[in-house]
């Protein structure tokens, strides 16, 4: 499950990190995409092409968000959650007005299972290193390029001809499009699709984010690359998971577990400033 996180936590990466904004239309598209993946596989689609219209479907909702924000010039962050509230009501549809539908096992040929962990880490991983692949040549590209332009300088990337609403967009939907692709994952992984599954996925993926950044810092002091950057991401996600399965283990009650993901945040947060204060 550690993976997943990370593969979620990549997909907030590229607003959080290279677009420099807030989004939080992924507490909703993470569910939309574990509900579009159950509900097409109990109709009898692959698990793999469920996957992919997942992620078709979270780019769509990052779309919206975009379109708002770019072309109604509603602020960032009250476009993602007015399109993360309607995504409530949408889920709900999708899941026939059932908040929760499971999917077994022994009745459908997941691709992955939390009945075979062995098999799943082996997925799991696969899938992440293609996706780091696939992000460091996209970012790489003349359009990833702009993108990271205008999260660095969106004046500079105006004036060097940039249409900073259109990487905005592409941007917003690349975000939501993993986010979504993540959740049909960890719908498959659980055997169910539930209305609420998405609730807190922002402050999951940020903890993977700033886990795997501290990490990445203090074993590449000199600087890192892009794709490395990526790569702890999904360490952090995977960090991140044994952290709460460490916590569980102690017997903390597990509705405590958002005030530890709190506390877990603030303190790798605070490491950086530990460090530069014990070297000054």
């Amino acid at each position: 499950m550690g993976i997943l996180y990370g593969i979620m936590a990549l997909g907030i990466y590229i607003t959080f990190r290279v677009l420099k904004v807030s989004d939080l239309t992924v507490d909703g598209s993470f569910a939309t995409g574990g509900a579009v993946s159950v509900m097409l596989m109990l109709s009898g689609v692959s698990p793999i092409l469920s996957l992919l219209c997942a992620f078709a479907v979270g780019l769509l909702c990052g779309t919206v968000t975009g379109l708002l924000h770019t072309k109604l010039s509603i602020p960032i962050i009250l476009s993602s959650i007015l399109v993360q509230i309607g995504l409530y009501s949408i889920n709900l549809r999708i899941l026939q007005g059932s908040a929760l539908k499971s999917i077994s096992v022994d009745k459908y040929p997941l691709l992955i299972n939390v009945r075979f962990v062995s098999r799943t880490i082996l997925i799991g991983a696969l899938i992440a290193l293609a996706l780091i692949a696939v992000l460091y040549w996209y970012f790489g590209t003349e359009q990833g390029c702009s993108i990271r332009a205008t999260g660095n300088n969106p004046a500079m990337a105006k004036s060097n001809g940039i249409n900073t609403s259109t990487t905005t967009l592409i941007g917003l939907a690349l975000c939501n499009g993993l986010v979504a692709f993540a959740g049909g994952l960890m719908s498959q992984y659980q055997g169910f699709a539930d209305v609420n599954q998405g609730r807190g996925a922002i402050v999951t993926g940020l903890a993977a984010i700033i886990i795997g950044e501290v990490l990445c810092d203090i074993f590449f002091k000199k600087g890192s690359s892009f794709w490395l950057r990526l790569t702890f991401v999904i360490i952090g996600g995977i960090i991140y998971y044994l952290i709460m399965v460490l916590i569980l283990w102690m017997r903390v009650d597990s509705n405590d577990l958002k005030l530890f993901t709190a506390l877990i945040v603030a303190i790798f947060l605070a490491i950086p400033n530990f460090r530069k204060g014990a070297a000054v």
